[in-house]
């Protein structure tokens, strides 16, 4: 049986301050997302997103760290809001 092609994923972050982290990788066509965060050298570049394991996402929508991944993937790491943006409309608009 033929082995699966090789897949390309993007693995990014914005930090609160600084500029933001970008990585392209080629991983195995098996690849997780966990395994897509780790290759990129994230953690490495960005310490503070080592407590932010599960705080992922592919293309804007929440996934697990053991999803699997497709070619053309956006591996998005998030990290914590500052506040409740529900509350923060509220503030406007009592304004």
């Amino acid at each position: 049986m033929p082995t699966a092609e090789p897949i390309r994923v993007e693995v990014v972050y914005a930090p609160a301050q600084g500029a933001a982290f970008g990585a392209m990788l080629t991983l195995p066509a098996d690849a997780r997302v966990a395994e897509a965060v780790r290759a990129s050298g994230l953690v490495l570049a960005h310490p503070e997103t080592a407590c932010l394991a599960g705080r992922v996402g592919i293309h804007a929508r929440l996934v697990a760290l053991d999803a699997p991944l497709a070619d053309g993937d956006r591996v998005e790491v998030y990290r914590p809001l500052v506040q409740d943006p529900r509350e923060a409309r509220r503030r406007r608009a009592r304004r």
